[in-house]
């Protein structure tokens, strides 16, 4: 191994350790990255992406911008990188942070509305301004995972092959 391989290797660790800390601090999971499908890819021009497996084997997308991001940016990010999400996790200490926002939002577009159903707020929750993003996966479509990439024709090309189902049990 040359210094600069050791280098890039402490980088990397020293970066999914902040990683870590920083998914504790915003959202209260404990991620013990065990493996980094993809790393800071690329997902649109001002968003990247981490994809990685915990010690649990629970597949996770984090997506973070310089940009505002709201729950659809990052429901359209999960989708166009060949993923299927399982679960959108709120920020911590607010476990109902998308029904809070989208019936916050709902009641400024109909005032005078006073029975809201889930059904009614069901768009204005992907209004929820998003960023950072924690993505629980339950699968990969296909085997592959996409990255961001302006100059492809789709907008869109593969950054690696991966296979991963989650299967539920009681």
């Amino acid at each position: 191994m040359t210094s600069d391989t050791i280098i890039d290797m402490t980088d990397k660790m020293y970066a999914e350790l902040a990683l870590e800390r920083s998914i504790k601090d915003k959202f209260g999971v404990d991620a013990d990255i065990r493996q980094a499908i993809v790393f800071k890819v690329p997902v649109s021009h001002t968003a990247e992406a981490t994809l990685f497996l915990t010690s649990k084997k629970q597949l996770y997308l984090y997506v973070f911008g310089e940009s505002k991001l709201l729950l659809g940016d990052i429901k359209k990010i999960v989708t166009r990188m060949g993923l299927k999400a399982d679960t959108y996790l709120p920020p911590k200490g607010r476990p109902n942070y998308f029904t809070e926002v989208g019936s916050a939002k709902f009641r400024d577009v109909f005032p005078g509305r006073s029975h809201i159903s889930e059904a009614d707020i069901l768009f204005y929750k992907t209004l929820s301004p998003y960023n950072p993003a924690l993505v629980l996966i339950s699968e990969v479509n296909n085997g592959v995972v996409y990255q961001f990439d302006a100059d492809s024709t789709s907008g869109w090309r593969q950054a690696t092959k991966f296979t991963y189902r989650r299967i539920r049990t009681s």
